[in-house]
């Protein structure tokens, strides 16, 4: 999320378990402008971050693999912008919800109206508007931030061109990369 003075905040990026967060103090940052929030429960790893970049500059592999992700986070920077200017709502929120299916198991994602809107930068009513018509085509049920997702294609066909370009670019899981494994520790 990157927050503004005033308070306000937008999600920029998301990732999952195909990912990491503080790409950027990797390349060298002091600092990042944006902050990172959990919005599912799940498992994840917290690597201090002389560790990885030791592996980092030691290891090609290492390096692959994280240049080929900060490739996907700036592809979905940019194709993220894009579709907050020219995409409606509705078509946003489809995108977000299918990025949400892609990194999680199952087909319920447990959200509110509040985080999706503060996660597509829209007031809350516009994000009740938007569930409302998928609700009534019968594409999700939703009832207390739970969104059961009940047609899939029909919400891919909603989405904008984004959804596809964005996840062409995002490796769902490691072994799917153009990437050698990694050697076994010792």
């Amino acid at each position: 999320m990157n927050t503004l003075q005033n308070g306000s905040a937008t999600e920029v990026a998301i990732t999952g378990r195909e990912g990491m967060a503080g790409i950027f103090l990797l390349m060298g940052a002091a600092h990042t402008q944006n902050n990172a929030y959990v919005q599912k429960a799940g498992s994840a790893l917290r690597i201090r971050l002389r560790v990885v970049q030791e592996s980092f500059d030691h290891n090609t592999d290492v390096q692959k693999i994280f240049f080929r992700f900060t490739q996907s986070v700036l592809t979905q920077l940019g194709q993220s912008t894009a579709c907050h200017r020219h995409h409606s709502l509705d078509q946003q929120l489809c995108r977000k919800l299918l990025h949400t299916l892609d990194r999680q198991d199952g087909e319920v994602i447990l959200m509110t109206h509040e985080l999706l809107a503060q996660a597509l930068g829209v007031r809350r009513e516009g994000i009740s508007h938007a569930a409302y018509r998928l609700m009534k085509d019968n594409i999700i049920s939703y009832a207390r931030g739970r969104i059961q997702v009940i047609d899939r294609q029909a919400l891919e066909n909603r989405s904008c061109e984004c959804y596809g370009v964005i996840s062409k670019g995002f490796p769902f899981f490691i072994n799917k990369m153009d990437v050698p494994p990694l050697a076994p520790a010792d």
